[in-house]
This record gives C-alpha cells, sequence and structure tokens, in this order.
C-alpha cells in the first residue's frame, strides 16, 4: 500500500530526486578524486589484518586504513583518524564474522606496493601510490579497487566563509536541509576485468544484467540510486531506487563470479559503464564509512555463501508462510473475512493467510481494532485458525498523535521519537493525519517496541496473527521525496542520513523480536517463529523475515519486470521475496490474472494483494475456466512445498537463493548471461513464465549440458533454444537431469492439512542415469530444529538403485547431536524419467525386501513405482531392473 494524498496519482518523475538534485552526487560523479597515498612506513600485518595510514595529498587529512582476510572475502575500512564518529551502520554484520577470519598468506613487499596471499589462488596488492587495491583468482585480475583514481573522501571539517554551494545546506522543492556536519561523501570506483555483466543493488524496476548508465553513445543516464522511497505507481522500467536498499553486486563471466557489498546506509547512486576489457562502477554515498566486502567465489553459489557469512542467510520461515496469502486493502468486516475464508474451500481453492489492511482499525491507530467492523477479533481468528489458517495484521511505523492512545503515549513520556533538528519530536503526515516515529536506531527503544507483541499487550490478537510492516522506508506524506528529512535526529545524535536505508530494517527487526518474544510464551518450549513482511528492506533483511516488491501495477509490463526484480533480490541473499500478484494498482482481466497466479505460484513469496479502490478479484471471481486454472496454479504451489521447504533449509544455512538466474547453475553458458524472463527454482525446476498477452509461443532456453523433461508429460526435451506452444492452462516449466524433486501431491485446504501426507518422488536422471536430491523435515513452525529436531534425507540414484540416507551437508551435525524428530510420513510413489530404453518393463523391488509394484504411465514417457510405503525417515535401497536382465 502507497501514499493517496490528494496531490499525488501515478509516478511523478519531478517529486524525486536525481543525481544533479544531490549536491554530492553532483559533484562527485564520474569525477577523479585526489591522491591518495598508503604511507608505506605505517603498514603493519597482524594474522588476519592489515593495517595503515592513508593520507590525502591535497590536504593532508588522514584516515586509518584496515584489510581483513576471510575465507573467500577481502574486507577494506577506511575511516577517518583521529576516529570523528562517522555512522557506521549497526545490526547487520553477522557475529559469527569473525570465525571467518583467516590469516593472511604469504606476503611480499615491493617499494610501492605489497602483495598478500588470502588462499592458494587468490592474490591481494596494495599499492600505496595511488592507492588502490588488486584482487586476482587463479592469476588472473577479478577486481580493481581505484583503478580509475575515483576516490574520493571527504573529511569532516570547519565551516568557512566562500565554501562551495550545497556543502553546508541544500533545498529540494520546498524542502530546506541544513546539513550541519558540512560535506561528508565517500566515492570509490570497481572494475571487473573481463566481465560483461553485473547483478544486484536492489530495489530497482530494471533488467536482471545491470545496463550502462555512462559511456552508452555520448548518452549519460541516471545512475541506479539505492534510497529507500514510497513510490506512487512505479515504472516498469527505470534505474529509480524503490522500497529496499541493498548495496551489493555480483559480476559474473565464464569461469569466476565475484562480489562486492558496501556496508553503508546512506543515501547511494552507483554508475555502470562497460568499456572494452571489462565493467567498471563507481559508487558514491553521501556520509558513513568505507567498509567494503570484496567477494572472491570463484562459483555463484560460492558468493552467495560468502555474503550470508558476512550478513546473515535466511530465516527459517514456518511453512504456512510459503503458501497462498490473500490480501486486500481492504476486507470490510468480520463477516466479509469470514467470507472469503469461506469461498477458498467452497471452490477448493488452497491458502494460508488472510491480511487485513489498515482500515481494520480504531482510526489508523495500530494495534487497535475498529470495534464496529471487527467487534469479536479473538473470535474470528480462532474461527480462521480451526481451518489451519493464520491472520495477518497491518502495523506501519507511524504513531498517530493522540494522547488518549496508550501506544503514542507511552514511547512519548518515555522519549522514543525521532527528532528533529531543534530536538522536538518530529512531527509528520501519514495514514492518520499527524504522527510520531520511533527512533528505532536505538537498541531500547527497539526493544520496548518489541513487547507490544506479547500476550495481553495487543488487544485482540492471538497466537495465530502475524504482522506487516507496510510504509517503513519511511514513508511521510509531506516529507521531502515523501520521506523523513535527512537532518531528522536519531540516538546518540545521528543524523538521518546516516541511517535511511536500514531505518525499515531495523523497525522490521523489531517487531519480528515482538511476535518471537511472543511465541516463547504462547508456544513453549520451543516456540514460534516470526512472520513479518516488510516492504523497506536493507542488506541483512533476510535474516528478519520476507519483502515483496511494493505497489506494482496490473499491466503486462510489470508482470514481466517482477521476474528479473525477484531474481535480483534473491541474488542480494533475500530469499523470501515475491511481487503482488495480480497488480496493487488497476484491475487485471483474466487472462493477465491467470498468467500472474501460473507465475506467482513460484514466487519465493506467493500473495494476492489489491488496492482499494479496484475491483474484487479472489480467485473465483473471474468465472469458469480462470477459476479452475488458477486453482491449478496454486494447488500446483502446495505440491511444490517440500521441494520449496528444503531450498529454504539451505538459503537459511548457506545463502543459496531460492531463485534462480540460468548462469547460476550454469556459469558457463554465456547465451544465460542476461537471460531474464526465466529461472530456475533451486536446481531442479526451470520455469518459463508466459510474459505476453495474447501468446501463444514463447522462446526459451534449455541450457546444455544438462538433460531436460517437460514437468507436466516427463517428455524428454533435448538441451537449446526451442519456439514452444503454449496455452492458457499453465506455462512451461521443466525439470532439470540429475535432480529428484519431493512433492505432495494430494489436494488440501492448508498446508496444516498436508503434515502427514505422503511424499512423492520425482526422479529425473542426467545423461549418466544418475540423479540426486533432498527432502527436510521439522515441525515447520518452531525453534526446535536448532537443537536437531528435523529430518533431512538424501535421495541418490545410480546404477539402477534409489538410495535413502541421512544428508550429511551443512548443518547435518546439528541433528546428529540434537532431539529427534520423529515422522511417519513415507514415500508413497517414485516417478523416474529418463530411463534408457523407455519406462516398460521394469522390475522394481527394494533391496533386501519384497517387489514393488511399477508400471509406465499412459503417456510412455515415465516409470511410476505405486505404493512403495517406504519411511522417508529410515535407510532405504530400491532396484530398478529393465526386463532383459530379469528375462
Amino acid at each position: 500500500m502507497t501514499t493517496a494524498p490528494e496531490d499525488v496519482g501515478a509516478f511523478k518523475d519531478n517529486d524525486f530526486k536525481k543525481c544533479t538534485d544531490s549536491a554530492f552526487c553532483k559533484r562527485l560523479r564520474g569525477q577523479k578524486g585526489e591522491v591518495y597515498e598508503v604511507q608505506p612506513s605505517s603498514v603493519k600485518i597482524d594474522g588476519s589484518q592489515l593495517t595503515a595510514s592513508l593520507v590525502n595529498e591535497a590536504n593532508q587529512a588522514t584516515f586509518q586504513l584496515a584489510l581483513t582476510a576471510y575465507k573467500g572475502t577481502v574486507r577494506l575500512n577506511v575511516n577517518e583518524a583521529p576516529d570523528k564518529n562517522r555512522f557506521q551502520v549497526p545490526s547487520v554484520l553477522q557475529p559469527t564474522l569473525p570465525k571467518q577470519e583467516v590469516a593472511w598468506g604469504k606476503q611480499t613487499k615491493q617499494s610501492g606496493s605489497i602483495a598478500l596471499s588470502l588462499s592458494d589462488s587468490v592474490s591481494v596488492t596494495l599499492a600505496f601510490k595511488p592507492f588502490a587495491l588488486h584482487v586476482t583468482v587463479d592469476g588472473k585480475p577479478a577486481i580493481d579497487f581505484n583503478g580509475n583514481q575515483m576516490f574520493a573522501f571527504e573529511h569532516l571539517r570547519e565551516k568557512k566563509e566562500g565554501d562551495p554551494e550545497g556543502w553546508w545546506e541544500e533545498t529540494f522543492k520546498s524542502h530546506a536541509d541544513s546539513k550541519p556536519k558540512g560535506p561528508e561523501a565517500i566515492s570509490f570506483d570497481l572494475s571487473f576485468p573481463g566481465t560483461s555483466h553485473v547483478y544486484g543493488l536492489p530495489e530497482h524496476a530494471t533488467g536482471l544484467s545491470l545496463k550502462p548508465t555512462t559511456g552508452v553513445e555520448g548518452e549519460q543516464h541516471e545512475p541506479y540510486r539505492l534510497y529507500n522511497l514510497d513510490v506512487f505507481e512505479y515504472l516498469a522500467e527505470s534505474n529509480f531506487g524503490l522500497y529496499g536498499a541493498v548495496p551489493v553486486m555480483q559480476a559474473h563471466r565464464a569461469g569466476l563470479s565475484v562480489g562486492a557489498f558496501w556496508l553503508n546506509a546512506a543515501e547511494m547512486y552507483v554508475d555502470v559503464s562497460k568499456p572494452a576489457g571489462g565493467v567498471s562502477t563507481q559508487w558514491i554515498a553521501e556520509s558513513g564509512v568505507l567498509d567494503l566486502f570484496l567477494m572472491v567465489g570463484p562459483t555463484p553459489g560460492a558468493v552467495a555463501a560468502q555474503y550470508a557469512a558476512i550478513t546473515g542467510g535466511t530465516a527459517m520461515p514456518q511453512l504456512f508462510s510459503l503458501g497462498y496469502h490473500q490480501c486486500r486493502w481492504n476486507y470490510n468486516d468480520e463477516a466479509d473475512t469470514l467470507a472469503v475464508d469461506a469461498g477458498f474451500d467452497e471452490h477448493d481453492i488452497p491458502y494460508d493467510v488472510i491480511w487485513l489492511d489498515i482500515e481494520h482499525t480504531d482510526g489508523k491507530r495500530y494495534l487497535t481494532w475498529d470495534s464496529k467492523a471487527f467487534p469479536h477479533p479473538e473470535a474470528m481468528q480462532d474461527n480462521i485458525a480451526s481451518r489451519g489458517r493464520k491472520i495477518v495484521t497491518i502495523v506501519d511505523p507511524h504513531i498517530k498523535r493522540d494522547a488518549n492512545y496508550p501506544v503514542f503515549k507511552t514511547a512519548e513520556d518515555k522519549g522514543y521519537y525521532v527528532k528533529d533538528k531543534d530536538g522536538k519530536d518530529y512531527d509528520g503526515w501519514c495514514w492518520p493525519g499527524s504522527s510520531s516515529y520511533l527512533d528505532v536506531v536505538n537498541p531500547q527503544v527497539r526493544e520496548w517496541w518489541s513487547t507490544n507483541f506479547l500476550p495481553g499487550h495487543y488487544p485482540g490478537a492471538t497466537k495465530h496473527l502475524y504482522v506487516w510492516n507496510d510504509m517503513n522506508e519511511p514513508s511521510v506524506f509531506n516529507g521531502p521525496e515523501i520521506t523523513f528529512p535527512k537532518d531528522l535526529v536519531h540516538h546518540g545524535g545521528v543524523e538521518h542520513r546516516d541511517v535511511h536505508n536500514v531505518f525499515g530494517k531495523l523497525y522490521h527487526e523489531a517487531t519480528a523480536a515482538g511476535l518471537v518474544a511472543r511465541g516463547a510464551k504462547e508456544y513453549a518450549p520451543h516456540g514460534d517463529r516470526a512472520f513479518v513482511l516488510s516492504r523497506a528492506f536493507f542488506a541483512g533483511t533476510q535474516t528478519v523475515g520476507p519483502i515483496w516488491t511494493g505497489d506494482n501495477t496490473a499491466d503486462w509490463d510489470h508482470l514481466a519486470v517482477s521476474v528479473p526484480m525477484v531474481l535480483t533480490i534473491n541474488l542480494a541473499g533475500i530469499a523470501f521475496s515475491g511481487a503482488d500478484v495480480g497488480g496493487f494498482f488497476g484491475n487485471p482481466d483474466a487472462e493477465l490474472i491467470t498468467r500472474w497466479y501460473q507465475l506467482g505460484a513460484y514466487y519465493p513469496f506467493f500473495r494476492g494483494h489489491a488496492h482499494l479502490e479496484t475491483a474484487r478479484r479472489e480467485p473465483w471471481l473471474f468465472g469458469e475456466p480462470t477459476t479452475t486454472r488458477i486453482r491449478n496454479a496454486i494447488r500446483g504451489r502446495y505440491a511444490l512445498l517440500p521441494y520449496i521447504y528444503t531450498l529454504f533449509r539451505h538459503a537459511h544455512l548457506t545463502g543459496q537463493p531460492v531463485w534462480r538466474p540460468l548462469w547460476f547453475e550454469f556459469p558457463e553458458a554465456e547465451e544465460a548471461f542476461a537471460t531474464e524472463d526465466q529461472f530456475l527454482l533451486g536446481r531442479g525446476v526451470l520455469v518459463a513464465p508466459v510474459l505476453q498477452q495474447g501468446a501463444s509461443t514463447r522462446s526459451l532456453l534449455l541450457p546444455a549440458p544438462a538433460t531436460w523433461y517437460h514437468a507436466k508429460t516427463g517428455a524428454s526435451v533435448a538441451a537449446g533454444k526451442h519456439e514452444v506452444a503454449v496455452t492458457m492452462e499453465d506455462i512451461p516449466s521443466y525439470l532439470r537431469g540429475g535432480h529428484i524433486v519431493p512433492r505432495r501431491e494430494r489436494a488440501r485446504r492448508s498446508t496444516a492439512a498436508m503434515h502427514t501426507d505422503p511424499i512423492t518422488l520425482v526422479v529425473a536422471l542426467d545423461s549418466n542415469g544418475a540423479a540426486d536430491g533432498e527432502l527436510f523435515l521439522d515441525d515447520g513452525s518452531s525453534f526446535a530444529y536448532e537443537k536437531g529436531a528435523f529430518l533431512h534425507r538424501r535421495f541418490r540414484y545410480k546404477d539402477g538403485v534409489l538410495i535413502s540416507t541421512a544428508y550429511e551437508g551443512a548443518g547435518s551435525e546439528v541433528a546428529a547431536s540434537g532431539d529427534a524428530f520423529k515422522t511417519e510420513v513415507k514415500v508413497e510413489r517414485i516417478v523416474v524419467l529418463g530411463l534408457p530404453g523407455g519406462p516398460k518393463g521394469w522390475q522394481v523391488a527394494v533391496v533386501g525386501g519384497s517387489a514393488l509394484e511399477a508400471a509406465s504411465d499412459a503417456a510412455g514417457h515415465a516409470l511410476v513405482v505405486k505404493q512403495p510405503a517406504l519411511a522417508v525417515a529410515a535407510d532405504w535401497s530400491v532396484q530398478l531392473t529393465p526386463a532383459a536382465a530379469t528375462a
């Protein structure tokens, strides 16, 4: 949901800043910096850390440089010396990061540089004058820092008469920024030799491979902006920054993936240019420090794991949250809400969560209910929960200024609000009218806010209620660019300009902590995982909860751009993400809504949502055959949940994305490097959504050297480029040979009803007749898995034998030492694709046991083993023998 003051309509370009409107970007963009020199005599190495003094030759400003070695990562930190208390972003770096430190290896010092070994394959050279850093992998250039001499670090100083315009104040429209600290921006360039494609820097509605912003046939486009904003009806193709900001970039070429992450929460602009020989970038932030992490891969998966070691893996989601969510601004009252809930059962469509937007509250006072529309909220929640479902209510960061509103009054009395530059509680305008905003930069405020979700503190809430944080960029209707003025003051005297992009993450974090604290009381002894959706996000948001792409529009362009947007967000570590199915604004027709559900069923976060002024669009309101098509898409999502939940286990442990670009799994396939209208769900499922109105065919790429199978029919499909026919019944999807996909095929009303359902294993063989897969099961809701209460199995097919064993990868050591997770779930079907000679005539038996019933499917593509009744928790082997071998 977005702003709707009377003077706001569709996206207005001039309501938001461009680089030329931001003084720091205007003065540093494209400019070579002054010469900075590392003082050779100051260089010291102690284990994992190199330290040195850095001097700006032009003005003799001094800086402290630290170069720290981690497993697969180099950290470059530059700050003023002596320390002038420049802001450093809290609550992002993992507390386990120091355990990743490794001692620098071989050191070679020359007159103008020092070369350090990070590993056998990675070398780092620190050049003294001009200051630069060069990283090589396997002897080849991988990353160059300051190779174009754009490094600039504006030191804090006293104001002087005659200082340049824009140093000490600037204005945008009617808003003045007092800039009491003067110029404090930082700029640097990063180059990736031999690379043609870079990815990342969410959130922007644009392509997957970042397009050049400079050096394009003489044109200079806007740089990619990172500044969390409430953007009304955003454009489907723009470099303009949206609701979230993650300053992370991944560069990929055949043979090598590397990444860069700048831990900085200030407004930022990034230019991309693509000269011959590689990609060059310039990064400019308004304030903060230089805290840059260079991840050396060498594979896409290794970069993901390295980034997760820095900022964390995805919080393990509750299983219900991976089902379908039904949302609207707004369901009118209890009767309306319960009627929608009943509608899903009436039409045999599964769903797990119904959502209530701002109108459910008492006058936009969050943590309250409209007593006329929702007089019995607890009974309503219990009713919905009786069918295994949950409810979500919206809780935004603006708090109505009303002395009779306990939440407002308590925070006011405690002095917990963000202050204006004169030290008064900031008064901004949002949905309730005059509003105050909690200073979540203060840990004490975050702790207090979390207590508001404890049992008895949120009137009318039950343990079945979860939360949605919207508008937390933060959105301020009368603020500059619809957000906070930059000279507001936070805890510790920190200006808002320093913390802007992390503000929403901190609010999100405090809300989630409240639900975890509630769960510790309501669901003892193992608690309850939080579910809190956020619109704003930053690096590390993945450790808190899901996000979505904001207020999109019901048109084909927004459907299409959701694919690269969700892919990019996944590459930035935030696996649990999706777009509003159907588009928030506007009214989709039957074709568009069908195609969106067919795609949305694969989004990591799957929610339908709509604006207050749109026509109602619950899945059954479009009539037949649309209702059946949507039902089939949603049921398809539920069938894949065992596979998706297992993918989230890996996102949690090692940061592997749930959605993956084709190049992530096929890093040598250069034809896939710019593909952005297809994606892989994990390693084993490829999806090619239909993104054009009226399409009867679509082109797609099935990368070599993999073997591929049509997911619906099991028919083998050759690798390569294809033009395939499409109908309205589904979208093209394929299984990758060499992978085993666990499924639950029984149609249920919600995830809760599937808990003991049996498993179908779909075994898609590669060209060597082998396949591998996993299944992760636990209670789906608590933290018991942290103590080993889970089941993680590995399935392998080779030489005609399908084997089930305990998984022995990351996280398995916890299961070995922890509490047992007991389940009676069994395998009810095994479907094998790609058997040599076809599926007819095979004999199947449990090794050391009885024969099993097996036959070819009707289409002749798959061998189906029926009712093997094998326990997923047990070790077992199943032998497949061709007819000729038994004759």
